[in-house]
């Protein structure tokens, strides 16, 4: 298990003094993907309200999918409904959008500050239930210390 105090201290630091919304994301992508194993996708999806869907953001892994529909697949429904979501298996999703076909789990963490949707974070992993409940509460403590650095 990652050792979360560690990682959001290590987070805290690297996001000092930056205010720059990308450059944040992707360090913060590449930190945990350096720090959690069995990842296959680490990163961001950023909430466009203009097209009302997610587009995009910094990542770690191969090339996705660059617009997600609110509602739609994994990130479209924890984006809407503001709501982690977990997926043990993503076979068994009604609606799951496969841009990496290794992905075989899936955790979105919604990225809410000012009771405002910013976007997602979106984690694939390479085996099924990957995501437990200590590890979920470890990515959303990650989430939390990286809000605070969100202008």
């Amino acid at each position: 298990m990652p050792d979360f105090k560690l990682i959001n201290a290590q987070l805290a630091a690297l996001l000092a003094n930056e205010t720059n919304l990308i450059a944040n994301l992707a360090n913060a992508s590449a930190l945990l993907n350096d720090s959690v194993d069995q990842l296959n996708w680490t990163g961001f999806y950023l909430y466009d309200p203009k097209g009302d869907e997610l587009v995009l953001g910094p990542f770690q892994g191969h090339p996705a999918c660059m617009h997600i529909a609110m509602n739609k697949g994994v990130c479209g429904q924890a984006a809407a409904q503001k709501q982690t979501l977990a997926v043990d298996d993503v076979t068994t999703f009604p609606g799951y959008i496969s841009c990496d076909a290794a992905a075989q789990s899936e955790l979105v963490v919604p990225l809410i500050k000012h009771r405002q949707l910013v976007g997602v974070l979106d984690l694939d992993a390479p085996v099924k239930n990957r995501f437990d409940a200590k590890l979920q509460i470890g990515i959303k403590s990650f989430v939390d210390e990286l809000i605070k650095h969100l202008d």
